[in-house]
C-alpha cells in the first residue's frame, strides 16, 4: 500500500462581484473577504522528507490569487462568461494551480475558497 501525503497553503484576498441572474441582495454589487486553501497531494518525498516545499505552494497560490485581489471580479477576463462564484472563483484557482504546479511533480488535489467563516466550497476534479 503506498502512501499519500496532502499539504496545504492558504491565503486571503477581497474582491468585489455581481451575480448577474441571481434572484436577491447578490445581483448588486458587493465584496467578500475569501479565504482560499490549495490542497496538494503528492506519494512521495523528495530527499529532505517533503513532498513540495511549502513556500513554493505559498508563493504559487498568492500569485494566482493575487490577480483576483482588490479587483472587480466581473471584469477579469476569467469571468467574462461565468458568474464570478465561489465555485467558480474554486475552479479557477483549481485550474491555474494544477498548470502551475505540474513541473514540480505534484499535484492539485482540491481547492477551497470560503466567502465567509461559515460558507464556502470545495472544487476537486472527479475520479
Amino acid at each position: 500500500m503506498s502512501a499519500i501525503y496532502e499539504l496545504y497553503a492558504e491565503t486571503k484576498f477581497s474582491a468585489a462581484h455581481t451575480l448577474t441572474g441571481y434572484p436577491g441582495d447578490c445581483a448588486r454589487l458587493h465584496g467578500h473577504n475569501w479565504t482560499v486553501r490549495a490542497y496538494v497531494r503528492c506519494e512521495k518525498l523528495n530527499d529532505l522528507g517533503m513532498a513540495i516545499d511549502f513556500r513554493t505552494v505559498k508563493r504559487q497560490l498568492n500569485e494566482v490569487v493575487s490577480r483576483l485581489d482588490h479587483s472587480y471580479l466581473n471584469e477579469l477576463e476569467a469571468f467574462q462568461k461565468t458568474n464570478p462564484t465561489s465555485e467558480n472563483i474554486a475552479r479557477y484557482i483549481y485550474e491555474e494551480m494544477k498548470r502551475r504546479l505540474a513541473p514540480y511533480g505534484v499535484h492539485i488535489a482540491q481547492v477551497e475558497v470560503a466567502e465567509t467563516s461559515e460558507t464556502g466550497v470545495i472544487y476537486r476534479e472527479g475520479e
